[in-house]
């Protein structure tokens, strides 16, 4: 992932922001393992669709290296409309939430 800084053309920038999307990593699956474009992307869709399988199964994704991916039941509860100050109730909802590993934090704050 290192080579991901410094080849900004393979990342999309905004404001000296980079985005990875996911047509930058087939590009990279494709550059990296010699696959055909179609194959790189019929590779990143098969991750995509098995790790959300998994979390809309509601079961937790852990990648080594990396973290994990868990879903979150929440509540329904009473909140505020800030505008009018009313009380409104907020649905019960599923929310999707990441802990990144203890590797990548130290990578992270390495390069802080």
């Amino acid at each position: 992932m290192n080579d991901q800084a410094t080849n900004s053309s393979a990342v999309n920038n905004t404001a000296d922001k980079a985005t990875l999307t996911k047509a930058d990593i087939v590009e990279k699956v494709y550059n990296k393992i010699g696959f055909s474009k179609k194959e790189a992307l019929e590779l990143v869709e098969l991750v995509f669709d098995s790790l959300k399988d998994v979390l809309i199964a509601g079961d937790k994704v852990k990648i080594s290296g990396f973290g994990n991916f868990d879903i979150k039941e929440k509540k329904s509860r009473v909140g505020r409309n800030p505008q009018t100050g009313d009380q409104i109730t907020i649905s019960a909802r599923r929310v999707l939430t990441f802990k990144p590993s203890q590797v990548l934090k130290n990578i992270l704050n390495e390069k802080a």
